[in-house]
């Protein structure tokens, strides 16, 4: 594959402190303020454990995005390295596109969560039914940032990244002032009922999602300096900071809620962490610390996916219908990915949109390591086997978890899930036999 770097100047290029920036982004802006309170409903008080375990679950999945990228940095990422693997195929296609829609079910969530902590401020008078307004208003404002340079991107990431790190020091500065730091929380249950194994286990996968932004930097390879070194370095760059804040975040929100009290906030459970030890200011400031987060990381995560399904079009992979709009291809995919992730906003709660998400990113996860175990051209990409084949069972077992916990708490989400993945796959088969079906062959401003 052609390298794309050297298509565009480089003072449109993403720095590696940018590149950092932007993962950042994402996992904070989907991790901490999303997930803690959906996490903390199924691990009980061994949350911050859920946490760990799913940091060190993405630092080993990691790997062979890392050598895959090194290897051929595109701003494709996961398309390239799925078409490495498996070639033009149905299979490559098909995981390409459950990523595609992994991510763009992650920006749905993020929305949702930037309405769910709005309406805990006193700065408007809303209640939750404004949840969804607020959660396609985020949306239509992040398409409208993806029409600027990569420049003006990555410099409101720089922003977004150095005001959420400040606010969020300060508020577990605060809650572990106020109210210690409590040991038991974190080696032990905490008296709360006993968790199951597989409900543990069902946690870190959705946990994981918490931590996929590293994929965002996967995705935007052609778009950063130096890719053949960046790419790798900002991807394990950004795991360790995102491991490290959500520690220090988990632990002053145990110290300060229990786990209780976690789970019946659990759309805006740092908000309410904040309440005991800074009142209504600390509610407010956690606000505009989440905002920034949510906005920040949903404009990273709709800058990657739509560099990768512009690619994954180009190639002919996936179909595309320009429906008489102006512009090229990347603005189109701007326009569905938006679309998409409004409806999806609409239509699905904050627990479903997470879980739905870890199915379809777990799924291609394992698809990945499989197709670069059994057929990456080692010449080119340098990595050890046998990674790839833990990567592959411990993906294995987390979606076990995940599908037990829902089997009993939402059965008809894995129906949905089963059902979408089949129709995917059945009509990218359909369609690449059938590519004369795409607009992508006229001709477009490019």
């Amino acid at each position: 594959m052609k390298r794309e770097s050297t298509s565009k100047s480089d003072k449109d290029k993403i720095t590696l402190a940018g590149a950092i920036a932007m993962g950042t982004g994402v996992m904070i802006g989907a991790g901490i303020f999303a997930l803690t309170g959906e996490i903390a409903n199924y691990s009980g008080s061994y949350f911050i454990w859920a946490f760990i375990a799913a940091g060190l679950v993405a630092g080993l999945t990691s790997y062979t995005y890392i050598k895959m990228s090194n290897a051929y940095p595109s701003s494709g990422g996961i398309g390239m390295i799925l078409v490495k693997a498996y070639g033009k195929t149905t299979l490559a296609a098909w995981g390409a596109v459950l990523m595609l829609f992994s991510m763009i079910i992650n920006q749905s969530l993020v929305a949702r969560t930037f309405g769910n902590y709005i309406v805990q401020s006193n700065f408007v008078n809303l209640d939750s039914s404004s949840v969804t307004i607020l959660g396609v208003g985020l949306i239509i404002v992040s398409f409208l940032v993806n029409i600027l340079s990569n420049k003006a991107i990555q410099w409101l990431q720089y922003f977004g990244a150095f005001f959420k790190a400040v606010g969020l020091v300060f508020l577990a500065i605060g809650g572990l002032m106020a109210s210690g730091v409590d040991i038991s929380a974190i080696t032990s249950g905490g008296g709360q009922e006993s968790t199951g194994i597989l409900q543990f286990i069902g946690s870190v996968a959705i946990g994981v999602l918490a931590f996929k932004g590293f994929t965002t930097i996967t995705n935007s390879g052609g778009e950063i300096t130096k890719p053949h070194k960046n790419v790798g370095r900002a991807i394990i760059y950004t795991l360790l900071i995102c491991v490290g804040v959500y520690l220090f975040v988990t632990v002053a929100v145990s110290s300060s809620l229990s786990i209780q009290e976690i789970i019946e906030a659990k759309n805006y459970s740092l908000a309410e962490a904040a309440r005991p030890t800074y009142g209504q200011l600390g509610v407010n400031i956690t606000v505009i610390v989440a905002i920034i987060a949510t906005i920040t990381g949903i404009i990273a995560s709709m800058f990657a996916v739509s560099r990768m399904l512009t690619m994954l079009t180009k190639m002919r992979l996936v179909p595309h219908k320009h429906f008489g709009m102006p512009g090229d291809i990347h603005k189109h995919i701007l326009v569905y990915i938006a679309v998409m992730a409004a409806g999806l906003t609409i239509v699905f709660d904050v627990s479903r949109i997470a879980a739905m998400g870890a199915f379809f990113y777990i799924v291609m996860d394992m698809l990945i390591h499989y197709g670069v175990l059994k057929n990456a051209d080692r010449s080119e990409v340098k990595f050890k086997p046998y990674i790839l084949m833990i990567a592959l069972i411990v993906d294995a077992i987390i979606l076990t978890g995940l599908t037990y916990i829902k089997i009993k708490d939402d059965p008809q989400l894995i129906a949905y899930t089963l059902l979408t993945m089949g129709i995917i796959y059945g009509y990218e088969k359909y369609f690449l036999k059938h590519p004369q079906q795409s607009d992508v062959q006229q001709s477009h401003r490019m």
